[in-house]
């Protein structure tokens, strides 16, 4: 069996933090002391050297697609500090001379006056964890920034523009503790009057080992979140933003590309503490695999943690996991391609998904319905019950 491959990107984990937030579930460290940002570096491009030998068949003469430098908080690491990681990287692999690279940042003031210097380093994406413009409701987040310095961080990285950034995302939370309809789309007016090119706008969620999910604070209630949904989705689009997937809107142009690949079944290399990827081999094998969570054992140079194939029989699944949170329809041709099976394969699972109005069909690609979206887990579900 061949497989066509997918476009490859990386995704770096940086796992520290100032603190912990309660509703955090991400592999994230409270910074405790100086972080060994230098030893941390040297151990990221070794684990990098030891993925491009292991798979060095299955990335032979493919270029980088983007990079996402993702955390914990990676702007706590220096300006200096991540031109060197990026520069380090180019020399192991090339990149694709429009390549996409993110750098996940805090508002806060002075990690946010790095942004002109993120960008000489060859940052060209920053995405802000902003999750509400009201003070109180950022305390109760735990979060370390005020509204001011979310607003002043926006016009930092309006600045940084002219010195190679050319995108930036401003992370927002809808249905946080005793939040009413008119704050939720207060917060959301703010994000847009700021006009950032992408906006991600998502529901707080309880996650199981957060300090939320043991002490549960008052949410919206099921019809209050739905009304903060419909008028706030209504807001961003009169606004000229485009929904492309579940949470994430953009202007015209400014999708988050390492993002898009993931929801397509692309392949990405993963480094760092606790980050997860998958490589495709043209023979056939899809490989996923993932790394030492705790930084004490990954620091020891214990990079790789676990990696297995993914089965034939779990591949529609795995497939249409993330492929049907976009909006966009999905072309029957990638799921040969990027699979390795027939879509005839599939066809009875999609008969039925038909019948039920989950999905619409043309000779060339299966489309997602509204009704669809409310019932994606049955519709991912059924996938994993034909295997």
């Amino acid at each position: 069996m061949n497989l066509s491959l997918p476009p490859l990107s990386l995704y770096i984990h940086i796992p520290w933090c100032v603190q912990k937030c309660p509703y955090c579930d991400f592999n994230s460290h409270a910074q405790k002391g100086i972080i060994p940002e230098t030893d941390y570096i040297e151990h990221l491009l070794a684990d990098l050297r030891q993925d491009l030998h292991r798979y060095q068949a299955n990335i032979n003469g493919r270029k980088l697609h983007s990079i996402f430098i993702g955390g914990g908080t990676p702007s706590l690491f220096s300006a200096e500090s991540i031109h060197y990681l990026l520069t380090q990287i180019h020399q192991q692999i090339d990149f694709n001379p429009k390549i996409e690279i993110t750098l996940e940042a805090n508002p806060g003031t002075a990690e946010a006056e790095r942004f002109i210097g993120y960008a000489q380093g060859g940052v060209n994406r920053i995405s802000m964890g902003i999750q509400s413009f009201e003070s109180e409701k950022l305390l109760k987040l735990g979060r370390v920034h005020d509204s001011q310095e979310a607003i002043q961080a926006v016009s930092f990285a309006q600045n940084a523009a002219k010195y190679g950034l050319s995108s930036f995302n401003l992370d927002l939370m809808h249905g946080l503790p005793n939040q009413s309809v008119k704050q939720a789309l207060d917060d959301l007016q703010k994000a847009i009057s700021l006009s950032p090119p992408h906006l991600s706008w998502y529901q707080l969620t309880i996650e199981p080992n957060t300090m939320f999910y043991y002490r549960q604070p008052t949410l919206p209630d099921d019809d209050e979140l739905w009304d903060i949904f419909e008028q706030g989705h209504q807001l961003i689009t009169q606004a000229g933003y485009e929904q492309y997937e579940t949470s994430a809107y953009a202007k015209q142009g400014y999708q988050c590309q390492h993002n898009l690949n993931y929801w397509r079944f692309g392949d990405y290399l993963a480094i760092g503490c606790g980050a997860h990827g998958k490589i495709s081999s043209s023979t056939g094998e899809i490989i996923r695999f993932s790394k030492t969570k705790h930084p004490k054992g990954y620091m020891r140079g214990d990079y790789l943690y676990q990696t297995h194939n993914i089965k034939l029989t779990d591949r529609p699944f795995e497939f249409f996991m993330n492929r049907f949170r976009l909006l966009e329809p999905t072309p029957k041709k990638e799921f040969e391609a990027f699979t390795g099976l027939n879509y005839q394969t599939i066809q009875p699972i999609i008969e039925q998904a038909l019948g039920k109005n989950y999905l619409t069909e043309t000779p060339s690609h299966w489309q997602i319905t509204q009704h669809g979206k409310l019932f994606l887990n049955d519709l991912l579900e059924s996938f994993l019950e034909n295997n």
